[in-house]
């Protein structure tokens, strides 16, 4: 069975195929099925974006689709970011601008703790959804370091490390992000 993930973001994609790569005959992105479709994630959890991603993809290709909706929440400032992580300082996906935005409104509390959420559904065209959630705790340091990942994982340290998870080799971040430990709850609801 071929399996459409709703999303471009190569880093995801990247994730999900080193951990579903054996479940499926082959794996596409949005660009690589050829649809052009941007959803609108107005849900108020990161689940309702998920579904609400993967059944619009399951609708235009009829083929399985898995969408992945994750962010981060700072403890101290209530559930900011939150589903709003990727467009926290205003446009869509500028890193750079999201984690000093994050960083500034930390500067003034004392609790640096966050964590990451990833919420991931798998829909298929004869209308099974299979949902899971992950999560990975850890805290937000006040400067950048790393180059590898991507988001706020420059800024990020989970729990039981000293480095960031953009200084964590992808083998590493793997065997720990939110974004794994959702697809292996996934993986043993698919029976696997």
């Amino acid at each position: 069975m071929e399996l459409i993930i709703a999303s471009n973001n190569k880093h995801k994609i990247y994730e999900i195929k080193k951990i579903l790569g054996d479940k499926f005959e082959s794996i596409l992105s949005l660009g690589e099925a050829g649809i052009n479709h941007e959803t609108v994630e107005d849900g108020t959890t990161f689940m309702e974006n998920a579904l609400k991603k993967a059944r619009e993809i399951t609708e235009i290709s009829g083929k399985a689709a898995l969408a992945d909706d994750s962010g981060i929440t700072a403890c101290a400032l209530g559930n900011e970011p939150g589903i709003y992580s990727a467009r926290y300082s205003g446009g869509h996906g500028n890193d750079e601008d999201n984690n000093k935005l994050l960083i500034k409104r930390l500067s003034d509390k004392e609790d640096k703790r966050a964590y990451y959420t990833a919420a991931i559904a798998l829909v298929y065209p004869d209308g099974t959804e299979l949902v899971s959630e992950g999560y990975m705790h850890g805290r937000i340091i006040d400067t950048p370091r790393g180059e590898r990942g991507f988001g706020y994982d420059p800024i990020f340290v989970p729990e039981g490390e000293e480095r960031t998870v953009a200084e964590m080799s992808d083998e590493e971040k793997n065997a720990i992000s939110h974004r794994a430990m959702a697809l292996s709850g996934l993986l043993c609801k698919m029976g696997g």
